[in-house]
């Protein structure tokens, strides 16, 4: 750039005259979204050569945005910017004058004039700001694509009142005045000023594009035309889309258009501020993966379904609503805008001198996007016959985008670490032109030097980052676990609502997210050192939306097939899996001194998912929370009485909040370049015998928590349907929580194996008490047995989940000397410490089964003998085997642990996965 803001008088005037004009020029621009639509009834076109007429003026305009880039390099951007306004109020106002389908092509050919201002804008203005504001000011400019907002705003009111002509009228006087005052009030930019101070020529054309040869500028452009070209094709198809699809007129189609163009121009300054504070590699990534969920979400058609039952066949239709289309639209505008700004946040850091020219080829290349996909667009309507296929295009777009810069940045990083690692670029299409003055200049949160165990380090900057991280995980783990058990609370309602579900059934949906979140558990325990903990919380807690999302909508009608519950009760395990890799992230951030509590919080205050969805669940579906927005209620007989039952809030009330810990963690969590290892690395705990007998003992403590969290209230509802024990059920998994998180100390003191000797006989205890009170169910009072035993349960299953913990690290330490008795002490315990990180994760994951097992257990129960007493039976057996391992392998004399344990050398290692 060569010239900070402080030599230019009004570098503030500057950013606004031009943000005006470009929003004036992008309305102008986009003229055909609206006064396309009519032409097209005028002269009978089909969908392909609507989409040409309304491409046309991107092409010309995206091509000419090079030329005129070179241009405002080589003469400065004020005489350019003014001389693009006036040429397209000439085209606009000529436009008037086409009656014939090839005129009006040729006339929007130089209408695209006005899109051309962009790169002239973007060079203009970068040589007011230095390099720290130069992505928020690009960013303010850049709002200016709200020019497409105003034309879907006004024009359709124009069009209606006065017809297309005048429209065309109106635009071309507002651009020519705007180049007008942009001459009177504008001024040369300080690189012109200063050429023109010391009498030098403009470099030639050739040296303006000699930057233009690296590969890395073309590569880097193909990003840009996903977020700009589909932000134009779309601001030019969705009138004609929203006209077709749902049937409404020019006015409202251009009035919801608008809801996509508008948060995609303005919060485009706010993508600027996000790349200057956060770094564009993270911005880049949102945008991709959101754009990747809204245009799957959108390319779905509308169908109808017919399943073939036991009963009869069963119809219901699938079909996104027009207020549901335009949240989404807004959403995918929004990350849209950023997107952009990110892209281009990386010109004049690494072209200061030729913004005007690399700035043009980027904008180019978006700008054909704008071109080429509204004529695919309608091509594939044509071939199809499928308004959403223009979606579906989208989704093959922003998901080959995605994988594309994700594998790449992966494979740049590969086997780089430390100092190495920061020097490296943000993206590696940059890597060929990465220089020393570079580094840092976009960068993320990948935290480079993590020394957590040194005191000076942590208390100076890690502290606050390892905290910031924790709180931002425990919410995310709690709506996890909320997700993961809701179904618990939603089965149990579904035949009051209508739904003809047998018993086996309605167990069969309480047990799916057990086991689903318990296989994803597997895979989720090492995805933290390979993808990164940010990303990785990002994309776990993001996939929440789909289960929440999906019950919410299939609650509503009771012909929703079976299958369909199938499915969603399945999606419910994401929030299963994904406790495994938050407490992994976690455990890398804190030293050994504090690992131990803060795990511990994001353990147990996780925990409280299950208690707070079994808590919150039986109030909200009482109230009508979300208004017409959420759907009808359907009306629940309670004796003689009729109330509303709002069964959907159960899954619509942890929409905003999945959202809000979604957002927080992508901008407020660090990734930590240490923690990255391949799967191969870790996969060394499978060749341990002990983590396999760990896995049966984990099973017995949190395979019992989960089990009985999901389980408890049908069972409740099954066994004692006079009393009403939703309202009850929520204690018992808060117990448990708050006993995981108070009571590691003791294992810490006795020793993890003893205690969970003692753990196990307390649960066969509490497995007794409870077969005694179903056999007096009947009797008064009984209810109240069943249930303080079963809070007891919960209690010891607490105690039982930090005992086993604690067992793992003392085991591996000891097993260290055996597997490695050359090694050195130092060499022993980091293998023993890694080792225990991993088998933590994997014993998480198998214990999770227990999430299926114990309600599928009641259901196979009942089905096969009329009670859940065999059920019960087969659990008390299990914890007898279990006392019997744990003191033959680890506490009897001889065994592993005995002697760790009864001479007080306890390794209070942290556990690192609940």
């Amino acid at each position: 750039m060569g010239t900070s803001g402080s030599t230019a008088e009004h570098p503030g005037r500057a950013l606004w005259l031009s943000t005006i004009a470009f929003t004036i020029c992008f309305a102008v621009w986009t003229i055909f979204s609206i006064i396309g639509i009519q032409i097209k009834q005028d002269l009978g076109l089909n969908d392909a050569q609507f989409g040409l007429l309304i491409g046309t003026p991107i092409l010309s305009g995206s091509l000419i945005r090079l030329l005129l880039g070179i241009w405002t390099d080589q003469y400065g951007g004020r005489r350019v910017y003014t001389v693009v306004m006036l040429a397209a109020a000439v085209a606009t106002y000529l436009l008037t004058w086409a009656r014939t389908y090839p005129e009006f092509l040729v006339a929007a050919l130089f209408v695209g004039i006005a899109g051309g201002s962009f790169a002239v804008g973007i060079a203009y203005v970068s040589r007011f700001y230095p390099a720290g504001k130069q992505g928020t000011a690009l960013g303010i400019f850049g709002a200016g694509n709200v020019g497409a907002a105003v034309t879907k705003f006004i024009a359709p009111f124009v069009l209606v009142a006065y017809g297309w002509q005048t429209v065309a009228q109106v635009w071309a006087l507002v651009i020519g005045l705007m180049g007008i005052v942009f001459w009177f009030f504008s001024e040369e930019d300080p690189v012109v000023r200063s050429r023109r101070e010391r009498n030098e020529k403009p470099s030639s054309a050739w040296l303006e594009l000699e930057p233009l040869k690296s590969i890395q500028v073309w590569r880097f452009s193909l990003y840009y035309f996903f977020v700009f070209g589909a932000f134009v094709a779309l601001a030019l198809w969705l009138p004609q889309y929203l006209i077709k699809v749902y049937g409404v007129d020019i006015k409202t189609a251009g009035m919801v258009a608008a809801m996509f163009s508008l948060p995609a121009s303005v919060f485009r300054a706010y993508g600027g501020h996000l790349s200057d504070r956060y770094g564009a590699r993270r911005v880049m990534y949102w945008t991709f993966l959101v754009g990747v969920v809204c245009t799957f979400l959108l390319s779905y058609p509308p169908t109808d379904y017919l399943v073939k039952t036991v009963s009869g066949t069963v119809s219901f239709h699938l079909e996104m609503g027009v207020v549901p289309f335009t949240v989404t639209v807004f959403v995918l505008g929004f990350f849209m805008a950023l997107g952009k700004a990110a892209v281009y946040k990386h010109i004049p850091v690494y072209y200061p001198n030729n913004v005007g020219a690399v700035g043009g080829l980027v904008g180019m290349i978006g700008g054909l996007g704008g071109f080429v996909l509204p004529i695919a667009f309608g091509v594939l309507v044509d071939l199809t016959g499928l308004w959403t296929s223009c979606f579906m295009l989208l989704f093959l777009l922003s998901t080959g985008a995605l994988v594309w810069m994700h594998l790449a940045i992966r494979q740049m990083e590969r086997g780089v670490t430390d100092e190495a690692l920061r020097q490296l670029p943000e993206l590696p299409e940059m890597e060929g032109i990465h220089r020393p003055e570079h580094v840092g200049a976009l960068s993320g949160a990948v935290l480079t030097d993590w020394r957590p165990d040194d005191k000076a380090f942590w208390e100076g900057t890690g502290r606050a980052i390892a905290r910031r991280n924790l709180w931002i995980s425990i919410p995310a783990l709690l709506l996890s676990f909320a997700v993961w058990q809701v179904w618990s609370v939603v089965v149990a309602k579904l035949p009051s609502v209508g739904f003809k579900f047998t018993t086996a059934e309605l167990f069969w949906l309480a047990a799916l997210p057990g086991i689903s979140g318990a296989v994803l558990r597997i895979f989720y325990s090492f995805m933290v050192p390979i993808f990164g903990g940010r990303l990785w919380t990002t994309l776990a807690t993001w996939s929440l939306l789909l289960p929440a999302i999906g019950i919410g909508y299939a609650v509503q009608n009771p012909s929703t097939p079976y299958p369909i519950f199938l499915a969603l009760a399945l999606l419910c395990g994401f929030g299963g899996g994904n406790f495994a890799s938050s407490m992994a992230n976690i455990s890398f951030f804190f030293p050994r001194a504090e690992k131990g509590n803060a795990l511990a919080l994001n353990a147990g205050l996780g925990n409280l998912g299950v208690s707070v969805v079994q808590f919150v669940v039986p109030i909200v579906i009482t109230v009508g929370v979300f208004g017409w927005f959420g759907g009808d209620p359907a009306m629940v007989k309670s004796g003689t009485q009729e109330a509303p039952l709002w069964l959907q809030n159960a899954g619509f009330i942890w929409v905003p909040f999945i959202v809000a810990s979604a957002f927080a963690a992508w901008f407020g969590m660090n990734d930590i370049a240490s923690a990255k290892a391949s799967f191969a690395d870790q996969a060394v705990i499978f060749q341990r015998k002990h983590n396999w007998i760990m896995c049966w003992l984990y099973t017995g403590t949190f395979g019992s928590f989960i089990g009985y969290s999901a389980g408890f209230p049908l069972l409740a509802k099954t066994q004692f349907p006079s009393v009403d024990a939703l309202q009850f059920v929520f204690i018992g998994p808060l117990v448990g929580a708050l006993s995981r998180s108070a009571t590691g100390w003791i294992s810490d003191k006795w020793g993890g194996g003893r205690v969970t000797l003692w753990v196990f006989s307390a649960m066969m205890i509490g497995v007794l008490g409870i077969l005694y009170f179903l056999g007096i169910k009947d009797q008064p009072g009984a209810f109240w047995g069943f249930f303080a035993m079963f809070l007891f349960l919960f209690f010891a299953t607490g105690v039982g989940n930090a005992s086993t913990f604690q067992m793992i690290p003392n085991i591996m330490r000891k097993e260290m000397d055996r597997l490695m008795p050359t090694a050195d002490a130092t060499t022993r315990q980091r293998q023993a410490e890694k080792e225990s990180a991993a088998i933590t994760g994997f014993t998480s994951a198998i214990a999770a089964f227990g999430a299926f097992f114990i309600p599928k257990s009641y259901g196979t129960s009942i089905e096969l003998t009329g009670g859940v007493q065999a059920a019960l039976w087969g659990f008390f057996v299990f914890y007898l085997i279990c006392i019997v391992v744990t003191w033959a392998v680890y506490t009897r004399k001889g065994g592993l642990l005995h002697d760790i344990e009864r001479r007080g050398r306890l390794s209070p290692v942290p556990q690192t996965v609940k």
